[in-house]
């Protein structure tokens, strides 16, 4: 699979950018970036989100805020009820959000969401059934009208304090094309073969680039090691299947990439402060 920098669909007429995305079959793995803020909400689906480093389940009414350039995807693994995935999706400039914020006082507090949203931020399922109604009435409305209903909704994003940081570090804006896509293919390729060991001479051929050079680009656009990246990764999905599967954990270590089990439970406490059972039966008592 090839990443790519999605191009979006923009009007002339409007500010932002919008896709009512109704999917039959499933929600495919497409890993992607843009350089614009994406405001998603998924109805009728579950499956898992990848957000930057970030692996975790989602649900309907899943809301979530991804910041400019920070790849993601879903990726379903059923529809909840009859009828399509939906994925209402809005897209604005970070320039136009900016100009919001240093133009209108009475929404100052918009600039510390998009801070925060550098890095994705999940917002809870029930902040999500709450904006539902104006979400769908955004994709019905006129022009003017939707720039109205866009502002009510960050306007009420940038209130709710509650909201989850995602990925671990934001993407750096800058450098070149040429090291943008080259990070691209590295993060491609950890995603998708993150389950089993990736020496760090096959990553640096994918980059097209020595491990030492690897190293320096890698650090530099996720301010760790790539190392740390995949253990995250490992970790998000672990997390992931606790929570949304009965898999026996044995099952769960093998999956994501640990062919010892003791050394399973030793990374997964060390990264959740637990073990992989207490953090299933955390998740079970609360939900």
């Amino acid at each position: 699979m090839r990443p790519f920098l999605e191009n979006i669909p923009w009007d002339k007429g409007s500010s932002v950018a919008m896709l009512n995305r109704r999917l039959d079959e499933e929600i495919p793995f497409q890993w992607h970036h843009h350089p614009e803020y994406e405001l998603t909400l998924t109805l009728n689906s579950r499956g898992q989100r990848f957000i930057g480093d970030h692996v975790g389940e989602y649900e309907d009414c899943d809301l979530v805020l991804v910041g400019p350039n920070l790849p993601h995807t879903w990726a379903s693994r059923e529809a909840i009820g009859e009828g399509p995935h939906v994925a209402l999706v809005i897209w604005f400039h970070p320039d136009w959000a900016s100009r919001v914020v240093d133009g209108f006082v009475e929404f100052a507090a918009l600039g510390d969401l998009m801070t925060r949203g550098g890095r994705g931020l999940e917002f809870s399922p029930a902040f999500g059934r709450e904006l539902r109604s104006s979400f769908e009435a955004f994709f019905v409305a006129s022009p003017a009208e939707r720039l109205v209903l866009l502002m009510g909704i960050l306007d009420r994003l940038a209130r709710d304090t509650g909201a989850q940081p995602l990925a671990s570090q934001p993407v750096r804006q800058d450098g070149l094309l040429e090291s943008r896509e080259r990070i691209d293919r590295v993060l491609t390729y950890v995603h998708t073969h993150y389950e089993r060991s990736i020496p760090l001479p096959e990553l640096a051929e994918v980059a097209a680039l020595s491990v030492s050079s690897l190293h320096r680009m890698f650090r530099k656009y996720t301010q760790g090691t790539v190392v740390d990246y995949i253990s995250a990764l490992r970790i998000g999905d672990a997390c992931a299947r606790l929570s949304g599967t009965e898999q026996p954990i044995a099952h769960i270590a093998d999956q994501v990439g640990y062919g010892a089990l003791a050394n399973f439970n030793r990374q997964f406490k060390a990264a959740k402060g637990m073990t992989p059972r207490e953090y299933r039966a955390k998740f079970r008592q609360a939900h």
